[in-house]
């Protein structure tokens, strides 16, 4: 990138300083076998995804959809068969009325837990609003796990960051239905949980009781690697399709994908006992759904590659990140501890200014529905909210971590990365 024609149109049209172009150059050359290591799962993925079209027989005609109560979609039926089929499980959800990954992780959790069953979190504190679906920090909200009579545990993280083996099994008890882990690393300061650990996690609790449901949040982590924690054993597992296997197509919604019991359970509580997956209209979206997902390996690679150089050059300028970027990488966030406010909400501003969408917008800290904190977030996407596109958020507590992630291509992600760096530089914030 260095003295070329498009570091000069930086360098010109935007008025990028030089030397936050040469580091940003050189981060590249240093990133290469990195890069390639990415580009290969990406492959292996993108055929992966294309088999699954072709064995489920995806045709023009699965584009349509129906009115009213939406009986016998066949489109939408196909979806759920193609991401059945790329998740290797027995069955699938995927609906644009699961508002975000919460509603789905929810919506499995109430699905199939009964009152006085327990629930585990195996990777310690879930993401904000989780806690609050499951009521643990206030009475705000009627109708949480807690209200319902649900048995709630957490097991913290070992020393390492990663899963407590020990610590899991001696929580296990007679009342335990569902052992939950979160893949990605949530408002936490910790890597995402590798697939290695899932695994251990998943064979061990169902050597002690395979009747034991292990569940999965699984978003930011689809496709970041060549397989997915459900082909070793994980029972359920929930996303959102405005993060990675949306492909920044798909307008909104969420998927479950797991064992056919269960997700006939789930689907029972996303609409009623009797119903369940029968009903529901996608209202158009089957074509965007199977497209987002199609194109979801190169836009994830996109925004792996950009997490990775985001996490060299701010590890390069003396802060900490999170995960380093030569670690093998489970999610596509990467975190960098500001510990500084005014730092931290500069980045998510530049994050914003780099957007096509809405640039000249200030995002500014705002009490968001179900955080503890004030939360900025920079999103200028073409999906409101959708993180698989370039974004940038971060509660306003300490240690002011900024969380980045996402680029619908590695172009638009490391353009964003250059512009903080250019913000906080002309600021005075750093030092390049």
């Amino acid at each position: 990138m260095k003295n070329s024609n498009y570091a000069d149109y930086l360098i010109k049209e935007f008025g990028i300083s030089p030397k936050t172009i040469e580091i940003v150059s050189d981060a590249e050359i240093t990133l290469a076998d990195k890069f390639r290591e990415s580009d290969d799962i990406s492959s292996i993925c993108q055929v992966k995804i294309l088999k699954a079209f072709q064995d489920n027989h995806i045709n023009a005609t699965h584009f349509d959809w129906s009115t009213g109560y939406g009986y016998d979609d066949s489109g939408r039926a196909a979806v759920e068969r193609v991401y059945a089929s790329v998740f290797k499980t027995e069955a699938a959800l995927v609906r644009p009325n699961i508002v975000n990954g919460t509603h789905a992780i929810a919506s499995t959790l109430y699905g199939i837990l009964k009152p006085g069953e327990e629930l585990i979190e195996a990777t310690g504190k879930p993401y904000d609003t989780l806690e609050t679906v499951i009521g643990k920090y206030s009475t705000k909200y009627e109708g949480t796990l807690l209200d319902y009579g649900i048995l709630y545990k957490e097991v913290p993280l070992n020393d390492d960051l990663d899963v407590d083996l020990d610590a899991i099994r001696a929580s296990i008890t007679e009342k335990t239905k569902v052992i939950a882990m979160q893949r990605s690393t949530g408002y936490d300061w910790r890597p995402a949980i590798s697939l290695k650990s899932l695994k251990a996690v998943t064979e061990m609790v169902h050597s002690i009781n395979s009747d034991i449901i292990v569940m999965l949040d699984n978003c930011y982590g689809e496709f970041v690697d060549s397989y997915e924690p459900t082909e070793f054993g994980v029972d359920v597992m929930a996303g959102s399709l405005i993060k990675n296997p949306g492909g920044g197509i798909a307008l909104s919604g969420g998927y479950i994908v797991g064992k056919q019991d269960l997700i006939d359970r789930i689907s029972y509580r996303l609409t009623c006992p009797g119903i369940g997956s029968e009903c529901g209209l996608t209202y158009g979206q089957n074509r965007n759904v199977l497209q987002g997902l199609f194109l979801a390996p190169q836009i994830v690679n996109a925004a792996a590659k950009g997490a990775m150089l985001t996490g060299l050059i701010f590890d390069t300028l003396g802060y900490e990140v999170m995960p380093k970027a030569m670690a093998h990488r489970s999610d596509i966030i990467q975190a960098i501890k500001f510990l500084d406010p005014d730092k931290t909400i500069t980045f998510c501003q530049a994050v914003q200014a780099a957007s096509p969408i809405d640039s000249y917008v200030t995002p500014v800290p705002w009490e968001m529905p179900g955080y503890q904190d004030e939360v900025i977030m920079a999103s200028g996407s073409f999906v409101q909210g959708s993180s698989i596109e370039l974004s940038a958020d971060a509660p306003l507590r300490e240690p002011y971590i900024a969380y980045f992630q996402g680029g619908l291509t590695y172009e638009h992600s490391r353009f964003g990365l250059i512009k903080s760096i250019d913000w906080l530089s002309k600021k005075g914030m750093i030092a390049p």
